[in-house]
């Protein structure tokens, strides 16, 4: 039913938590995982987001390896990508790019704004995704 899982992860306990569940649904659908992180980068014109949101190339690297390692023990193989941009956007963008079959992400993330729940990234992926999305309260 789902092939391709895709899961973005950040540094968040929601993103750590929603860990779990994304096991059960790889290991019950055999399916294809996905790790995806994106750095938010400012963009022109716009204010910079929070230093917390903006992470190195190399924590990056480090958190993609560190949940491939994760899932390995596991006994799940997982595929890594790293974007940069916008997070919402990057999610559905990568989720359309991958053919995903079901975004899994936690119910907050790093990626609140300070607009609140109604402007977060995950409110935004619900209604953007091309596939259905899991959110892990």
């Amino acid at each position: 039913m789902f092939k391709t899982v895709l899961f973005p992860i950040d540094e968040s306990r929601e993103s750590r938590e929603a860990a779990d569940t994304v096991a059960q649904m790889v290991k019950t659908f055999n399916s294809r995982l996905i790790l995806l992180s994106v750095n938010e980068v400012p963009v022109e014109g716009e204010e910079p987001p929070p230093p917390e949101r903006v992470m190195t190339p190399e924590a990056i690297a480090e958190l993609l390896k560190n949940a491939q390692s994760m899932f390995s023990k596991l006994g799940i193989e997982a595929e890594t990508i790293e974007r940069e941009g916008k997070p919402a956007f990057i999610i559905c963008d990568v989720a359309d790019e991958v053919n995903a079959d079901l975004v899994i992400m936690g119910c907050r993330g790093i990626g609140l704004t300070e607009e609140g729940l109604a402007d977060s990234v995950t409110n935004r992926v619900i209604n953007l995704a091309p596939c259905p999305v899991l959110i892990v309260p």
